[in-house]
Order: C-alpha cells, then sequence, then structure tokens
C-alpha cells in the first residue's frame, strides 16, 4: 500500500506497513522519513498496527541534513 491518505493526521503517506508482532521505531537518523503514524487495528481477532511512513516532503520539511550531520556523529 502506498501514497495512502493517513488516517491519524490527514497527510499523504508514501508507503504504509502491518506488524502483528516485534516494533521498534527510530527516526532519529532517517533521511527517508520524517514522522511515522501508528494505527492500531484488530484482525482476525489479533491486534495489529499500521505504520503510515511520511518523507519529510510530505510533512513540510526538507531538513533532512541536520538528521545526517547526527548519523555521522555516533547518534
Amino acid at each position: 500500500m502506498s501514497n495512502v491518505d493517513c488516517p491519524v493526521c490527514e497527510t499523504p503517506s508514501d508507503s504504509v506497513s502491518v506488524h502483528d508482532h516485534g516494533v521498534m521505531v527510530n527516526l532519529l537518523h532517517n533521511a527517508r522519513y520524517r514522522r511515522v503514524c501508528f494505527e492500531p487495528f484488530e484482525k482476525d481477532g489479533r491486534p495489529h498496527i499500521r505504520f503510515y511512513h511520511h518523507t519529510h516532503e510530505q510533512v513540510g520539511t526538507d531538513d533532512v541534513t541536520h538528521n545526517q550531520r547526527d548519523a555521522g556523529a555516533g547518534g
């Protein structure tokens, strides 16, 4: 699923992923995505979560240099 409007922030998303276990998120040093919105839902009686991935451009910022600079500094 891609280019779907996010139900959380109503902004177009670059991609959507679905997870049913084992989730970790780190956007501090991400040159591609600026924000990820989360939408919990139930499927077949089991909890799942959708991630709506938003690029820097989609959320109105091109400032990826800050993230890239910090990534080179070892966190």
